[in-house]
């Protein structure tokens, strides 16, 4: 029996670490001419990864983190998708864009509330100008069900869309009530079965817990209801509040959270769950079923971690197009601007619609190194480490090291002269795990740290 009262204190801000350097790091002195100098340096032969951001939702969930723009206007939607081609055409001026992609993300907002046309427009666009897809490449899309209908299956098949996400978030009529998005069960039910008609054999469906009105039992039988659909994959978010970037998230009684501790037994519920049930807890919210990409990657210790979350797709630079994408390399962060009127006036003047970004430094990348082998795989190769850098571990993560004793005392995690692993409880505590690696966020007093809590 886990005693998690004792790791209520654990309950801090911290990254998610979709990224190192986190995007506060991120720096507006990175230009579109550092781009241009990515891009003309990056190894023919490293595959691309695409990310296209589709920015409009109908009207606005509440626990949503995601930069979003609500409109109900067509029009909106049709010059979206204008700048989207002009960015398109900006890109192969300074990109090779006949390298082979490997994957490809829909994200948004709400991409599925573009009409079917217009998103059949929107993979036309980027696959003239990207025409070397591979064979195997990974083509997803981000599905709200309440916009999404047969027509929508039918132009994502046909423009080799090969994995859909379905949000779902909860089933509670309370919390969907109070968090904006009423969605119900059977209609969820319904577009996983249109998935599965048209042939898409990797399905993800996205929960939430930490939400408004969740109680242990209120999200078992979410979860119960859920596993009945039979998915290949299943994302287990833990609510991020972050009420100073979203306004939405305001409308929330803070009262109404279930507890640290609450949440803490919410997960370890939902991890005992999924591995009754046949499927393996991947990464730090992922859970897939043995046949899964996924799992296979997680088994050979190949599971790598990006913007999207986790992929078996690693090694490729990634393309961020649209408003607010963020795309790297191996020494770079990019990002586009947030905002529409920036974004199209850097495209009108003919440049890359570069916000900011990061230059990473050598320390920047082993740290990376680190973080992200322990965030994907829950261990980390010490010796790998130190001949891939060139560095004696242990004198160089001195103080990461002593910081990680009291998780080593909490069996949280265990040290070993060439190896760290972390335990099966430790996985819940990954985040916090990973901080002490953190060159940056240790210079940043607690109190002031602007992330969401890591429980």
């Amino acid at each position: 029996m886990i005693d998690f009262a004792k790791f209520v204190k654990y309950s801090k801000p911290g990254p998610r670490y979709t990224s190192y350097p986190t995007a506060p790091e991120f720096s507006e002195t990175f230009t579109q001419d550092d781009l241009k100098e990515y891009y003309k340096n990056q190894s023919e032969n490293r595959p691309l990864s695409l990310y296209i951001h589709m920015p409009f939702c109908r009207s606005a969930c509440y626990f949503c983190g995601c930069n979003t723009i609500f409109t109900s206007k067509e029009d909106k939607k049709t010059r979206y998708i204008e700048y989207l081609k002009k960015e398109l055409n900006i890109l192969k001026n300074h990109l090779n864009t006949k390298r082979v992609v490997t994957q490809m993300h829909f994200g948004g907002g709400t991409p599925t509330y573009f009409s079917p046309s217009q998103l059949e427009e929107v993979i036309t666009a980027v696959k003239e100008i990207f025409p070397n897809f591979a064979i195997d490449a990974e083509v997803s899309c981000e599905v709200d069900p309440r916009y999404f209908t047969v027509e929508h299956m039918n132009v994502l098949k046909a423009g080799g869309c090969n994995r859909l996400s379905f949000g779902v978030q909860d089933l509670d009529e309370e919390v969907q009530k109070t968090i904006h998005r009423i969605q119900p069960f059977e209609l969820t039910q319904n577009v996983i079965k249109i998935a599965r008609e048209a042939g898409i054999h990797s399905v993800n469906t996205d929960l939430i817990y930490g939400l408004p009105f969740q109680t242990r039992e209120s999200f078992k039988k979410t979860l119960e209801k859920m596993i009945t659909l039979n998915t290949d994959r299943f994302a287990v978010f833990n609510y991020a509040h972050v009420p100073w970037l979203m306004k939405t998230m305001r409308k929330f009684d803070e009262t109404t959270f279930p507890k640290p501790q609450e949440k803490l037994e919410m997960l370890k519920d939902t991890i005992d769950f999924f591995t009754s049930n046949g499927y393996k807890m991947v990464g730090m919210d992922h859970f897939a079923k043995p046949e899964d990409e996924l799992f296979k990657a997680i088994e050979k210790g190949e599971l790598h971690r990006n913007f999207q979350g986790y992929t078996t797709k690693g090694g490729a630079d990634l393309i961020g197009i649209g408003l607010t994408s963020i795309g790297n390399g191996v020494d770079y962060y990019a990002q586009n601007f947030k905002e529409l009127e920036p974004w199209e006036n850097a495209i009108d003047n003919g440049d890359l619609p570069v916000f900011k970004g990061y230059r990473l430094s050598d320390d920047d990348q082993l740290r990376q190194f680190v973080i992200m082998e322990l965030m994907s795989n829950f261990s980390l190769n010490i010796k790998r480490v130190e001949e891939e850098f060139n560095i004696n571990f242990k004198e160089y993560f001195d103080d990461a090291l002593k910081a990680l004793k009291e998780f080593e005392d909490a069996d949280l995690i265990k040290v070993f002269e060439d190896k760290i692993e972390v335990s099966q409880t430790g996985t819940m505590l990954i985040r916090n795990i990973c901080m002490p690696f953190d060159a940056y966020l240790n210079k940043i007093p607690e109190e002031k740290r602007r992330f969401s809590k890591t429980i």
